[in-house]
């Protein structure tokens, strides 16, 4: 399939599966294993539309999501096309309605990203971006800011997962707010992303997230000029869980709260 269509085609797809998220009432509640970790049949519902509907797009393609037990990166995904799929990122937001909530699909080929796709419904934002083409949000082409965070938003994720990374998260967050104007915190990594691609912020954080929170956003991130590693520097691995640090391009170096991080107890 010619790759604009293909792309256009999966943004098709990400906005009919935005338009369940904003039709959905009183959705059943279901707990993993985590702190606070919930997934809701419409989590389910959404998941398995867009499995549906992007396996008509890439016949051959793998499909890599957070629900369903469809959640680990295997040594056949090395190879050619897969799918990373998170049907609600923000799920907490989503239950509560605090927005937002975004759609984000990645598509890696041959472990590499290709192109990602994150949509927020609520407010009709559509970000979008093949590797080497630019980022782009309801198809115009966007760029991270150029100013330094001193005159910036940083935002943050609190891993809410792993109570063990609580102590070290907001130390690192008591660190830089003094740093930046404000820092907020939207509670979708995804979203929290785009939004430095976008320009609104300068910086996000958070000690770990999952593959499909981070497949498509941190394309789009890079291709909106922004550096995209985890904590330390390294690249983001794309088969898994990481910590992940997001700056725009007025941010050259790794801020010095991340090197408190490494002076933490838990990181002896």
């Amino acid at each position: 399939m010619n790759e604009n269509i293909l792309a256009e085609s999966i943004q098709t797809a990400a906005r009919e599966a935005g338009q369940i998220l904003l039709h959905a009432s009183h959705p059943k509640i279901m707990e993993k294993s985590g702190h606070a970790n919930f997934v809701t049949e419409t989590d389910e519902k959404v998941q398995a539309f867009l499995i549906d509907r992007l396996s008509a797009l890439l016949p051959d393609a793998a499909f890599l999501g957070e629900e369903d037990g469809q959640d680990v990166f295997t040594e056949k995904m090395r190879q050619g096309y897969v799918f990373v799929i998170d049907p609600i990122d923000g799920t907490s937001n989503f239950i509560y309605q605090y927005h937002p909530s975004v759609v984000s699909i990645g598509l890696l080929r041959n472990k590499e990203p290709y192109m990602g796709i994150v949509y927020n419904p609520y407010d009709d934002m559509m970000f979008s971006a093949v590797s080497g083409q630019g980022a782009y949000l309801n198809g115009e082409r966007i760029m991270s800011s150029d100013a330094p965070l001193s005159d910036s938003l940083a935002v943050f994720g609190t891993a809410p997962y792993y109570t063990e990374l609580r102590d070290d998260t907001f130390a690192i967050a008591k660190d830089l707010i003094a740093k930046c104007v404000d820092i907020r915190r939207s509670g979708t990594a995804a979203w929290d992303m785009c939004c430095v691609a976008m320009g609104r912020c300068a910086l996000y954080f958070e000690l770990r997230i999952q593959l499909w929170d981070y497949a498509a956003a941190a394309l789009i991130a890079k291709e909106a000029g922004c550096s995209v590693t985890d904590v330390t520097g390294k690249e983001l691995s794309y088969k898994g869980a990481s910590s992940a640090l997001c700056l725009s391009r007025g941010i050259n170096d790794i801020p010095d709260s991340f090197k408190l991080y490494h002076s933490l107890p838990s990181q002896q």
